[in-house]
């Protein structure tokens, strides 16, 4: 899709690793101006602006905590500023950690909830307004193939990713008549810092189950939301696609 999104301003959320990075970079590479938002990764996100420079599109780094209502009020702002009104936004960021529903802290479970699927509703809030304006706007939001298949000791983050998939169709009925599209993106395992940290046991067991035999790339998810962003993707409404190499069929 190079160059398909020439003059579009996108703001990928946790886009300093992961399936963020390769997204953010992606965008930059088919002509999008983009926001990088990161939270405590400066190094990593001035990375992934520079590679989108690179790519010959301006890019802007803002930190900020997307589960904080002040700090999304400032981030969508800064980038107003800097390159534009929201045309695109990737509700991208995203933690997990691993415990049983008996053990698990209110806290965590705040922590996790909050960052997964709060912030989805605080961005996707901050950019309709201006969206619905120009009558053309594009929310992708990423979940999880475990919003599907629940898994023992992450009830708070199936939980959140499940939430997410529901947040997604109810909004995409709610703002298709203003002509904006939601949509999500639902990965399996994928190449990120979040697998790596996983413990090697866990891994090498759900890697025997992946019927392609191998995890995803974050450039193939990427792929699929720059889809799900172009014009290309105008009837597709509330839905979910799952890179997850065949896991969830």
């Amino acid at each position: 899709m190079s160059g398909s999104l020439a003059g579009r301003v996108v703001l990928v959320t946790g886009a300093a690793t992961g399936i963020g990075a390769a997204t953010a970079v992606a965008f930059g590479r088919a002509g999008a101006g983009v926001a990088v938002n990161h939270w405590r990764q400066p190094a990593e996100a001035a990375g992934v602006a520079a590679a989108i420079e690179a790519a010959g599109s301006p890019a802007v780094v803002h930190e900020a905590d997307v589960r904080d209502a002040a700090a999304v009020a400032g981030l969508v702002d800064d980038v107003r500023q800097r390159l534009g009104p929201v045309d695109i936004l990737v509700n991208n960021a995203g933690v997990i950690s691993r415990s049983t529903c008996a053990e698990l802290g209110e806290d965590e479970w705040d922590r996790v909830v909050d960052t997964n699927l709060k912030a989805v509703y605080l961005c996707s809030k901050n950019v309709i307004p201006e969206m619905t304006r120009r009558g053309w706007g594009r929310i992708v939001n990423i979940a999880s193939e475990l919003a599907f298949v629940g898994e023992a000791r992450l009830v708070h983050y199936c939980a959140a990713k499940g939430g997410v998939l529901a947040l997604t169709r109810a909004l995409a009925r709610e703002l298709i008549g203003a002509g904006i599209n939601v949509n999500a993106v639902a990965p399996g395992m994928t190449e990120t810092p979040m697998l790596t940290a996983n413990p090697v046991t866990f891994n090498d067991r759900v890697r025997e189950t992946i019927p392609a035999g191998r995890w995803g790339r974050p450039a193939e998810v990427a792929e699929t939301v720059l889809f799900l962003a172009s014009d290309a993707a105008d009837y597709y409404v509330g839905w979910t696609f799952s890179p997850n190499g065949g896991v969830v069929m």
